[in-house]
């Protein structure tokens, strides 16, 4: 008989680096000021973050988490803040089943933290007490974030 391989012969071992976290792109603007910093209303704040993946090379990710925060005092806007925070990640031999919640999950898990601060950072240095993004959970949002995509796809099955 000739020499078999092993039937459990193993799979190159996964591969999950962090190459570099990274501002990708910041800006402030203060549309009605001054005008607007001398109103004594309490400003309303909205609050909108997303996750981007974009593969840009063989094996490599980069993640991008993005906030918006707009403040207004009834329809006129005391500030708009926008970040986008990056990381760039290396993930190698990851089975695929497990691709999605690595690149839906974890890394924006990662990049959140760094972008937190810089949003809070920016808004402090124009002259604004900080803004403080809560805390995400990544796997509910992945997982909303799934099944809206799978109730979107049935939905178009249906009309066909």
């Amino acid at each position: 008989m000739a020499d078999q391989a092993p039937a459990t012969a193993s799979a190159p071992a996964p591969v999950f680096n962090i190459q570099r976290v990274y501002l990708k792109e910041a800006s402030l603007e203060q549309p009605n000021s001054p005008a607007i910093l001398l109103e004594q209303a309490q400003p309303s704040v909205e609050i909108s973050l997303g996750v981007n993946a974009q593969n840009v090379a063989d094996g490599i990710h980069e993640i991008t988490v993005s906030a918006t925060v707009q403040t207004k005092i009834q329809d006129k806007t005391v500030f708009l803040a926008e970040c986008k925070q990056a990381g760039i990640f290396e993930i190698r031999n990851v089975p695929d089943e497990q691709m999605g919640p690595v690149i839906g999950i974890a890394c924006p898990q990662i990049v959140y933290p760094y972008l937190r601060g810089n949003v809070a950072d920016l808004i402090q240095r124009a002259g604004f007490p900080p803004v403080h993004l809560a805390e995400i959970n990544f796997q509910q949002m992945y997982e909303q974030q799934r099944l809206a995509a799978e109730q979107n796809q049935a939905a178009a099955a249906t009309k066909q």
